[in-house]
């Protein structure tokens, strides 16, 4: 599966302790039409690297990808 065009959920529900970013905060490199400015670059966290679209996570529109990815950020926070 293929990221979805305009989603950024998973750059928006989960935090990412590497970045300093808390849960629920548009990371600081999603551009404004929603990509990671730093796909592929080794500056990357490994978190966001290991992540991969499916179908559970993203469900079938942004808002419903933002519904499951907080739903895991809960139920995985430490």
């Amino acid at each position: 599966m293929d990221c979805r065009p305009g989603c950024g959920a998973c750059c928006i529900a989960p935090s990412i302790s590497s970045l300093g970013k808390p849960a629920g905060v548009p990371c600081p490199h999603l551009s404004s039409d929603l990509r990671c400015s730093i796909f592929g670059a080794p500056e990357r966290p490994e978190c966001c690297s290991g992540l991969q679209p499916s179908v559970d996570m993203c469900g079938e529109t942004q808002a419903q990808a933002l519904v499951w990815l907080a739903d895991l950020e809960r139920l995985t926070a430490g």
